[in-house]
């Protein structure tokens, strides 16, 4: 590479630079008027309503670069531990007849919440 062609580009003005300014001011306008809150999504669609063209691969770039993350759900509350208490013994086997009455009791506690 010619040496004028390296100092040439090293001082060169990036265009892409000087675009991503405005966009990134008003992304940061937009994001700190909702306090926080807004998202990439969001963000990308108050900033087609307010006239930009832009897509929203570089609006994602821009906010993860600066730094501004749009409020996360919170992560929801599982309280399952496995197996809790004890499973009764198969003592029956489907085996329902009986010799005598009120010999074998039986219900279907699949309804049953606990």
């Amino acid at each position: 590479m010619a040496k004028s062609t390296y100092y040439f580009e090293l001082n060169r003005v990036d265009a892409v630079a000087e675009k991503n300014c405005d966009l990134l001011s008003e992304i940061k306008k937009i994001f700190h008027e909702n306090k926080g809150i807004y998202g990439v999504r969001r963000i990308y669609q108050e900033l087609c309503r307010r006239g930009f063209v832009v897509n929203h691969k570089r609006v994602q770039r821009l906010m993860h670069v600066n730094g501004l993350f749009g409020k996360r759900p919170k992560e929801k509350y599982h309280s399952y531990q496995g197996n809790v208490g004890k499973v009764a013994a198969n003592i029956i086997n489907r085996d329902f007849t009986a010799d005598r009455p009120l010999q074998k009791w039986s219900t279907d506690v699949s309804q049953f919440t606990f």
